[in-house]
């Protein structure tokens, strides 16, 4: 494989625009408050699709902001990756819809479903093809739109979840800048953990699995955060030791937005604590695979990035899956 740097030329995200409160949410969910919600995630507010919005519609708007950003026409594009778990249909990938939608006709797509760890396995993926094809381009779209399999009797993950897509376009630049490493990892012993029991061909649809529920987002969350807590940490100390870093030269965090409450806790165990993290979730919630790249736009877009600015970006989600990235920031905006 060619060593030529890989990073990323543009970033761009979308919310959809109905703001949801906590107290809203208390209102469908027995046994919840407006006080509980906040103290238990730290989220105020999330994000939900219109009626009309499909997880396509979200990503392409993200994909056309990135596209934009890095000042690459689509028909530049050469792959296209979305990651999602709440794609538009079982088939066709939502891939090709996002194609259609942004007239990325040039581009080979796929989907990739690893839950909201989706976002940095597209980087990985997208790194790969990069370095191997010269001048190529491509765009990661990671996109998620939970509020349709949320189960409102289930107080413990419908007050968490949004809706939201967020996109980097990635491409060839200057030496010793970009990605500088990526670590992936799954456990699937844990896969339990978070899940959609129904709708795949182990359970089908019927009349009964809709009766039962059986198409409702569900997670452990107990589970979860032990998961997150014994792996991510190690995995980051490893990931910055494969480059000679350690956790004191990382400037900006950029964790899954999984609940305000474990993202306080993830820092510390992380060592982190002089970098500046990004966290979103108070305003947008738990936006699945989306959850990183639209807080990364947020620091991009708002001028706190800079050239030279050490980053860790930290996913993880159901399988179990996890993915961390390292990247030495370019200048974005700007194809090369």
């Amino acid at each position: 494989m060619s060593t030529r740097a890989v990073g990323l030329l543009g970033t761009g995200s979308y919310l959809p625009e109905r703001v949801v409160t906590n107290e809203e949410v208390a209102a469908m969910t027995p046994d919840a408050t407006a006080e509980w919600i906040l103290r238990k995630t730290a989220i105020s507010t999330r994000r939900w699709a219109a009626k009309n919005e499909a997880t396509s519609d979200l990503a392409a708007v993200a994909a056309r902001a990135a596209l934009e950003h890095a000042g690459l026409s689509v028909d530049r594009v050469d792959y296209l990756i979305v990651s999602t778990s709440t794609g538009d249909f079982p088939q066709p990938p939502t891939a090709s819809l996002v194609q259609q939608l942004i007239g990325a006709q040039n581009a080979a797509c796929l989907d990739i479903n690893t839950v909201c760890a989706g976002f940095v396995y597209g980087l990985e993926l997208a790194r790969s093809l990069v370095a191997t094809h010269p001048g190529a381009r491509a765009l990661v779209v990671a996109a998620d739109l939970y509020s349709r399999i949320l189960d409102f009797d289930d107080r413990r993950t419908c007050v968490l979840l949004g809706d939201g897509a967020g996109a980097a376009v990635v491409g060839e630049v200057a030496e010793g800048y970009g990605i500088l490493d990526i670590g992936l990892g799954t456990n699937g012993e844990h896969q339990d953990l978070i899940k959609v029991n129904a709708g795949g061909s182990r359970v089908p649809t019927s009349a009964q699995t809709l009766a039962d529920g059986g198409h409702f987002f569900t997670m452990q969350g107990r589970g979860v955060r032990d998961f997150v807590f014994d792996n991510v940490p190690p995995a980051i100390d490893k990931l910055l030791a494969s480059v000679s870093l350690n956790a004191d030269q990382v400037d900006f965090f950029v964790p899954h937005q999984a609940n305000g409450v474990l993202l306080d806790e993830l820092v510390v165990r992380c060592g982190l604590t002089g970098a500046h993290t990004a966290k979103t979730v108070e305003q947008y919630g738990n936006v699945g695979s989306a959850s990183v790249p639209v807080a990364l736009d947020h620091l991009v877009k708002s001028g706190q990035v800079q050239p030279d600015d050490l980053l860790v970006l930290s996913a993880f989600g159901g399988g179990m899956s996890m993915g961390n990235c390292l990247i030495r920031w370019s200048e974005a905006g700007g194809a090369r």
